[in-house]
């Protein structure tokens, strides 16, 4: 049996560091083809999901085909990544035991505990969703203790100079709404962590933020080369499209902000351009920024009720933050998005890892990970949860920093794990449209941080614990 220190628990989710294709447009049929090389397959899939990002779900006369062959696992070697040792059979599930240290403020921020015996954990993740005793638990003592986080937050940012490492371990299980701003721009590095820099470092920052709109955007088509103009096109086509369940992003200013976001910075980045996806990553850095400046629910906010400046201020924080966060993951966003189908691989790793039942049941339906997972990682999830959940879901990605790509491997892995005992039971077509429409519009915070702590929980055994992994 492995035991964790409360420390040791509260530096794994920090311990993984890691290293941004335009999408295709054409929507492709994958073929049952026997003959057909694993790599073929691989591309068309790959251009079949990227082009249904033009859209938040798969349009009824496009459905993806089953796999028609299962693949020689020793044919994809060079792309999934390798895992010398699995999961024993009791470490395949959560603690039986959640977080206690939760009741505990005063000792350290709020993370899933892995120090509870991880040895007791059930063998399969298809009883994952099936205890609500621990995890209310965990949520209550969370927000039982919300006052003395708030009091620690606030230590944090009024010394002369914010110790990020300290912020990152708080900010992790969640920032106080009205800190979010603040915390944010201090995580991605946008804001400097001295206090005597900040505001001069912003005005600067925001400075140079119009002089890139006013050389290039706010010029005329005539100045623009072809390639632009179609860039611009679909910038403009893609921001009505953005989070439609959410009146607030209908608003024409809200578009046109968005726009001209978007296509700035996709100037300033030619080596991947504007990709279908960008667009909806920039929704919660307008929500949580906005919010420094209007009150209430945001649908009731309008940006016609800022003046000229404080949208520009607006503007300018999302775009260098959206800058800062997809430097993170360039390899995400440029030709044949080769970051993504690398963590799309090693998602279909770990689940195997973790929940064989259901990688097998995937295998044998002929699904591929590509067919779903794809959009995930390139949106975020921002697309698969109620939009009422993503800042607090980006409070924990932005804590992660240069580890965040890895991780949301883990993350994204107990989403999928949340619906284990469903999926078995559903045939290839069955799977495909359930997962591109996933049942999470009624979730609450009590349903993300059951995500967030076995995310957490899996990520600690099999990065600071090996001998979890022994087959």
């Amino acid at each position: 049996m492995v035991v964790f220190s409360g420390e040791e628990a509260n530096r794994a989710a920090a311990n993984m560091r890691s290293n941004s294709t335009n999408s295709s447009s054409n929507h492709h049929h994958l073929r049952e083809d026997k003959t057909e090389s694993p790599d073929s397959r691989f591309n068309q899939t790959l251009r079949s999901v990227q082009g249904l990002l033009k859209g938040r779900s798969i349009p009824g006369k496009v459905l993806l085909t089953r796999r028609s062959d299962p693949l020689d696992d020793s044919s994809w070697q060079d792309r999934s990544p390798k895992y010398e040792r699995s999961l024993s059979e009791n470490d395949t599930g959560p603690s039986d035991q959640m977080d206690k240290s939760t009741e505990e403020d005063d000792k350290g921020p709020f993370k899933p505990s892995t120090h509870e015996n991880l040895n007791k954990s059930k063998s399969s993740t298809s009883d994952v969703h099936s205890t609500p005793k621990e995890v209310q638990k965990s949520t209550i003592g969370a927000r039982a203790t919300d006052s003395a986080r708030v009091m620690k937050f606030t230590k944090e940012l009024s010394g002369t100079t914010v110790i990020l490492e300290r912020l990152r371990e708080l900010a992790w299980s969640g920032i106080p709404p009205y800190m979010r701003p603040t915390v944010w721009k201090l995580l991605l590095g946008y804001a400097p962590t001295n206090s005597d820099r900040r505001e001069g470092v912003l005005r600067r920052k925001r400075l140079e933020y119009l002089d890139c709109v006013a050389q290039f955007y706010d010029i005329p088509d005539t100045e623009r080369t072809d390639e632009e103009i179609s860039m611009l096109r679909q910038i403009a086509v893609d921001c009505p499209r953005t989070v439609p369940d959410v009146s607030f992003f209908q608003q024409a200013q809200v578009q046109k902000s968005m726009e001209r976001i978007l296509y700035t910075w996709a100037i300033r980045h030619p080596a991947s351009g504007y990709v279908q996806g960008i667009n909806d990553l920039v929704t919660p850095f307008l929500v949580v920024f906005l919010s420094e400046y209007l009150e209430g629910s945001a649908d009731n906010w309008s940006l016609s009720d800022l003046s000229p400046e404080k949208i520009s201020y607006l503007e300018a924080d999302c775009y260098w933050c959206l800058t800062k966060l997809l430097d993170g993951m360039q390899d995400h966003y440029t030709f044949a998005q080769p970051g993504i189908q690398r963590l799309v691989f090693k998602l279909k790793e770990l689940v195997r890892r973790i929940d064989e039942p259901v990688s097998r049941h995937m295998e044998e339906q002929g699904l591929e990970f590509l067919q779903f997972a794809f959009r995930w990682f390139n949106c975020l999830l921002i697309r698969e949860i109620p939009f009422h959940l993503v800042t607090r879901l980006w409070d924990t990605y932005l804590a992660e920093g240069d580890a965040l790509p890895d991780f949301l491997v883990y993350i994204f892995a107990s989403f999928l794990l949340t619906w284990s005992d469903k999926l078995q039971k559903l045939e290839f077509q069955e799977m495909v449209m359930f997962l591109q429409h996933l049942p999470t519009e009624n979730w609450t915070h009590l349903e993300l941080e059951m995500v967030l702590s076995r995310a957490f929980m899996w990520h600690s055994m099999f990065n600071s614990s090996p001998s979890h992994l022994a087959s």
